[in-house]
């Protein structure tokens, strides 16, 4: 999850001014209020209107932990049940026209949840901790996010992933969507992710081995389009940023809560 243009709390404040918690899943991150003339919403307010979301607690060991009762695990629980019927009409539809439906899951805060590392570092970022705890390989999954994976695969429906972890970073990701039960299909056909060093000659417009210049979207969508040309159909694609999922190739998007922080 290489963040460059990661913006903390501050920006998340302004993000959520005014705003309770978050309906039907959808965060406003991505309403940006930076140039707006009225005082922000009060940043402490706001880290505890997050944890009363997630129902954040810490458990015996010391990490900070989400509440399957929450807001948070509701809102998740509602959009995969809207999810699950858009794979089951896509499979039911693949029949008859033979057709290779697919979906696509963003990893950080998507399928792994990374709660435990924002509040222990005040929703802010560095590169070097965040690839350490990334590396531990011992994040838990995003409520229902594995199970989803998992039923796709039962369906018929390609799994793909496409993330903004870095190649470096392969290992620990198959690790942990393994400890997870996210296990399916983590060879490197279906798991995207950034090679800053190597980049694949379908992102040619705007990266070339040592050179990256792509944007979120312009990575994203630039993979979905990749993987579009293999002949799938991508029928869902699934993400926490709204850089996740625009910039078309997928039939539908589905946007995951996260109201931590804003990649643009």
């Amino acid at each position: 999850m290489h963040k460059p243009l990661r913006i903390a709390a501050v920006a998340a404040a302004c993000a959520v001014a005014g705003a309770a918690l978050y309906g039907a899943g959808a965060a406003t991150a991505g309403q940006s209020t930076a140039n707006s003339t009225h005082e922000p919403y009060n940043i402490g307010l706001l880290t505890k209107d997050i944890d009363t979301y997630y129902g954040t607690t810490q458990d015996s060991a010391g990490v900070y932990q989400a509440s399957p009762d929450s807001p948070y695990a509701k809102d998740l629980a509602r959009i995969d049940a809207a999810a699950k019927k858009q794979i089951d009409q896509a499979a039911r539809a693949a029949k008859h026209h033979r057709a290779k439906p697919a979906v696509v899951f963003d990893i950080d805060d998507t399928l792994l949840l990374s709660l435990d590392y924002e509040k222990k570092n005040n929703y802010g970022y560095n590169s070097a901790t965040w690839a350490a705890y990334v590396n531990r390989a011992d994040r838990p999954a995003v409520f229902g996010s594995p199970e989803l994976v998992r039923y796709a695969e039962k369906k018929g429906v390609e799994v793909f992933y496409n993330s903004g972890l870095s190649e470096a970073q392969r290992a620990a990701a198959v690790a942990n969507l393994r400890k997870v039960g996210a296990d399916v299909n983590l060879d490197a056909d279906h798991m995207f992710l950034k090679d800053s060093a190597n980049p694949p000659s379908y992102l040619s417009g705007c990266a070339t081995p040592g050179a990256w210049t792509c944007t979120t979207v312009q990575y994203k969508s630039g993979t979905r389009k990749h993987i579009e040309s293999l002949g799938y159909d991508i029928v869902a694609d699934f993400g926490d940023q709204y850089s996740d999922l625009q910039g078309g190739y997928a039939d539908k998007t589905y946007k995951l809560p996260n109201p931590t922080y804003y990649v643009s």
